[in-house]
Parts: C-alpha cells; structure tokens; sequence
C-alpha cells in the first residue's frame, strides 16, 4: 500500500460517535496538496481512520443545496 501524509487544518466538528470513534468532518490537506473537506471515522486516538469522502469547496456548496432542499 502506497504510503501517504495528512495535515488537518481545521477540526470543524464530530458528527457522531460510536465505540470510541468519531465521525468527523474536518479539513485535510493530503499529502501536501490543497486542503480539502473531509468525512471520515477516527479512532480515539487518531492513530488509526476509516474509509472517508473528500470533498472541494463547491461539492460542500452542492451538498449543502441538496440537503435543504430533503423534506
């Protein structure tokens, strides 16, 4: 597996909680490159994450949109 590097720039909040490890979303910025959202499981430590999405600026913009308009 190809080894790769992440900075969180910002911790924006925690979405849920379950055994310890949190949903979060936070801005990261992958190796080196511009940071971009992200939603992801952490253990409580941060040592170890789960599968997560990234997302651009615009994609939250959409998302956003999207999620006021579910009734």
């Amino acid at each position: 597996m190809a080894e790769f590097k992440y900075d969180i720039v910002q911790e924006i909040g925690v979405l849920s909680e379950r055994s310890g490890w949190t949903k979060e979303l936070n801005l990261i910025s992958w190796n080196g490159r511009e940071p971009k959202f992200d939603i992801r499981d952490w253990s409580p430590n941060r040592s170890k994450m789960g599968k997560g999405v990234t997302l651009t600026l615009d994609e939250v913009a959409a998302l956003r949109e999207l999620i006021a308009d579910i009734k």
